[in-house]
């Protein structure tokens, strides 16, 4: 396949669009500078090296590999000069979604064929994201037409001001996922055991390079013993790299990859000078292991990652490979829930023989101080047979403060009862 390069910089690219709506341009205050206030500013170059107590300061841009800082312009300029920008996230952080939207804003600025590409959304409903991104949908009317709370799950708060951004500035947005039943079907199977009518239109992944299969070995060996499952008699690293099990984990995983890999490349071709971007989970961006080294077997070498960054982790142990540049973000630990309605903390999708099963648990929620895991089924919930996520959800934003909620749950074949207690004060734990 030819390579797909970015073409040569429009003169106007360099400039700020006068279209960029006022919504936009508050973002860019933080992303481009004030001029008055860098004019009373200490000159300061690019590249300055990081001093302990300046990685302990938020909002500022880091090239992971020699620790220095870099300007907001040293890292926007580069990245419009990009075919793909992946700006990864964890689904959960609010803080990474705030800068995931300034960073949206400043992209914006400085060119304005801009395509958003989203891991939220399967490809089935990308007339549905047609539709919002032209006007033609309310707030409840896209959610549920998504089936957000059925193929995601995530918060929607977290999520909506994205999707309010390309809505206001009529910006494309294009669905990169593929239907979660490939990915499972892989996942149980392998991917050479899936017919290639059932591939969803998707190619043989690359290989995943040996560094990757290590990480997700790692996390392969993490889920298995937090299953509790006993399946397979694991107890290291190398012990996992050679079972059946893994195999298909992995071909799972490089099907994500290349899923959206491949929608970002066919957007790619057909905006030939757009910038396109993907809002990712981190784990398919860092390290050039998922999504990156997918685009580069697919010809796409000009590709820019960007991840946020809890600044402890910067200071402490930053890989020099994690990204092209990292964003000093708040820890996440600290920061604190939307306190919009209820939430139980999990990621939920149908179960393969009824009930809904939960794929994440939130470290802090109300689901992990429940004891509930990821790999559990929810049978019921107060009671009611649970037949789609969407009765959880509407069951769980039903709930009172300071009420309890009574979970029937399948544990490896074991059925528990589990209270969900959520708090009278919501603000306290989410």
């Amino acid at each position: 396949m030819v390579s797909l390069k970015k073409p040569m910089k429009r003169a106007n690219k360099a400039v700020f669009v006068a279209a960029v709506s006022a919504f936009g341009l508050i973002a860019l205050t933080g992303l481009l500078g004030d001029p008055g206030a860098q004019a009373d500013a200490e000159p300061q170059t690019a590249g300055t090296e990081i001093e302990t107590e300046l990685c302990r300061d938020v909002g500022q841009w880091v090239e992971p590999s020699s620790k220095t800082e870099l300007t907001n312009r040293d890292v926007l300029a580069k990245a419009v000069e990009s075919r793909v920008v992946l700006l990864g996230e964890t689904h959960t952080a609010k803080e990474d979604h705030l800068w995931q939207l300034q960073t949206l804003a400043g992209l914006y600025a400085l060119t304005p064929e801009l395509v958003i590409g989203f891991e939220a959304f399967p490809r089935s409903v990308q007339p549905v994201l047609d539709d919002w991104s032209a006007g033609k949908l309310s707030e409840d009317d896209f959610l549920r037409q998504t089936k957000w709370a059925e193929v995601w799950g995530y918060d929607a708060d977290l999520y909506m001001p994205l999707f309010e951004f390309a809505r206001q500035n009529r910006i494309s947005m294009i669905a990169l996922n593929v239907d979660r039943g490939l990915i499972s079907r892989v996942g149980r199977n392998g991917w050479d055991a899936v017919p290639e009518e059932a591939r969803q239109g998707i190619t043989t992944p690359a290989a995943a390079l040996q560094a990757y299969s290590g990480s997700l070995a790692s996390v392969y060996l993490a889920a298995a013993a937090h299953r509790r499952d006993a399946s397979e008699d694991v107890q290291t690293v190398e012990d996992v790299l050679g079972t059946d099990g893994f195999q298909n984990f992995v071909d799972a995983q490089l099907t994500w990859d290349r899923a959206m890999a491949e929608a970002l490349t066919q957007s790619a071709e057909a905006n030939p000078e757009a910038v396109v971007v993907g809002i990712v989970g981190r784990g398919h961006v860092e390290r050039g292991f998922g999504i990156p080294h997918q685009l580069a077997d697919l010809g796409v070498s000009a590709v820019t990652s960007l991840v946020p960054v809890d600044r402890e982790r910067a200071c402490a142990d930053l890989e020099p490979d994690v990204a092209d540049a990292v964003f000093l973000v708040e820890d996440r630990g600290n920061t604190p829930p939307i306190p919009n309605r209820p939430r139980l903390g999990v990621a939920i999708q149908q179960g393969p023989n009824g009930g809904l099963l939960l794929s994440e648990v939130a470290a802090g929620s109300i689901a992990e101080a429940a004891d509930l895991s990821a790999g559990d089924i929810v049978l019921s919930a107060a009671g009611a047979e649970l037949k789609t996520p969407s009765d959880l959800v509407e069951i769980i934003q039903r709930q009172a403060p300071g009420t309890w909620l009574p979970l029937d749950v399948d544990r490896n074949g074991e059925r528990l009862t589990l209270i969900a207690k959520f708090p009278s004060d919501r603000d306290s734990v989410q």
